[in-house]
């Protein structure tokens, strides 16, 4: 029997050559690299190289006091007493050793309008106080960097010149280098950002300079002429966005949500961030959500109600897929590791025990497939990533070691 589609492979491949092409350069795929759980944001002006550590300080001391036990912290933060047991003495240990994940010194809305001068000097001041943080003994962040002012036309000059004074004071960047552009409401505007990069990389020495987007404006969601632009952004980035971060309060204002409805749980908010997770997958760019303004001050009935809100809203985040979001406040921190820590432990007995039967081709009462795997394999991974998980307990329940966790979950590995 004649094969009757013989020489028709040759012709597909010719004929489909670019979109194969297109496909590979466009999405990519897992960068390799750890997402961090939180992003925190620091108003230069009250940034010093002792920020991170008495970040840490103040999220230990105010869990000792609001939470000294888990069933103090089951019941004012509204976690399971069982999942609060399980990972209180995980979460002191994070608080100790690193507090802060990712660090944004912020010369942006946190900052303000200031003369230029004075803003100069702020920007030498930072860069000099993070060179020191990332030089000490203390604990230190694994991401950092600025977000300065927009590249809309009245804040581009002064946006673009913090952002070089600061690249230059600092020196080496090191790998954990990364800067937020704000309020992007123009594909050029990514453009303009990628041709800055490459004039600070040719005239410092310095790099690859890689940034994030910040999605709160509508002009990031839909343009003048209906289409989606946050995935052109994307894509104009040349491979140097690493992540899109949703605005909770810039982008409910713009869209006319009144200030007491202004929420990263409100319709519009997850409209938004549905679409930025659509746009970022297969591309390697990570999607954060946003922050609550809710800050974990005052009495006591009033610290444990901030902390079930924020716990509350950072589990509706991971359980919809996004896996960062923003902190404020150093009393935030304990429920963000707490609900981010109970997030993973509670999941891992039964991803652990689905990847074992898939890796050992037995039945588990699942027919999950390869992507499924990779899925479950994602999982533990940032399990492991933020401190939730141990290397041994990979080992122990799946018979796996991390660079095989890596692989089944399609990240690439060295």
């Amino acid at each position: 029997m004649t094969d009757p589609l013989a020489g028709l492979a040759d012709e597909l491949d010719e004929r489909l050559a670019g979109v194969d092409e297109r496909l590979r350069s466009s999405y990519p795929g897992e960068r390799g690299v750890r997402q961090p759980v939180h992003t925190v944001y620091v108003p230069a002006d009250r940034f010093d190289a002792g920020t991170v550590a008495s970040w840490g300080e103040q999220a230990l001391a105010a869990l000792g006091r609001y939470g000294a036990s888990a069933g103090q912290l089951a019941d004012g933060v509204g976690l399971d007493l069982a999942l609060v047991s399980d990972v209180l003495e995980r979460v002191r240990e994070k608080l100790a050793r690193e507090p802060v994940e990712d660090l944004r010194i912020d010369f942006e809305d946190g900052y303000g309008n200031r003369p230029d001068e004075e803003e100069d000097a702020a920007v030498v001041a930072a860069a000099a106080a993070l060179r020191e943080c990332l030089d000490g003994a203390g604990p230190k962040p694994t991401y950092y960097g600025i977000r300065f002012k927009s590249f809309e036309a009245p804040t581009r000059r002064r946006g673009l010149r913090t952002l070089g004074l600061f690249v230059q004071a600092l020196g080496e960047l090191g790998d954990g280098f990364v800067v937020t552009l704000p309020k992007v409401t123009a594909v050029e505007q990514v453009s303009a950002m990628v041709s800055a990069c490459e004039a600070l990389e040719s005239s410092l020495g310095v790099g690859p300079l890689r940034f994030e987007i910040q999605v709160e404006t509508p002009q990031s969601i839909l343009g003048a002429d209906g289409t989606v632009l946050v995935a052109p952004m994307i894509h104009a980035s040349q491979g140097r966005c690493t992540g899109l971060h949703y605005g909770t309060y810039d982008y409910s204002a713009s869209c006319g949500i009144a200030a007491e409805y202004q929420s990263m749980e409100h319709p519009a908010a997850d409209h938004a961030k549905a679409v930025m997770q659509v746009a970022a997958a297969g591309t390697g760019v990570f999607c954060s959500d946003g922050s609550t303004n809710v800050i974990p001050v005052g009495s006591a009935a009033e610290v444990r109600a901030a902390w079930a809100l924020h716990g509350r809203l950072v589990r509706r985040s991971l359980e919809r897929g996004f896996y960062q979001g923003w902190d404020l406040h150093p009393a935030q921190l304990p429920t963000r590791f707490l609900a981010t820590y109970a997030f993973f432990r509670a999941g891992l007995a039964a991803a652990a025990a689905r990847l074992s039967a898939y890796v050992g081709a037995t039945d588990s009462g699942f027919l999950d497939e390869p992507a499924t795997a990779a899925a479950l394999a994602g999982f533990v991974l940032r399990g492991v990533d933020c401190g939730a998980v141990s290397a041994e307990e990979v080992r122990d329940l799946i018979g796996v070691d991390l660079p095989a966790l890596a692989r089944l979950a399609r990240r690439p590995v060295d």
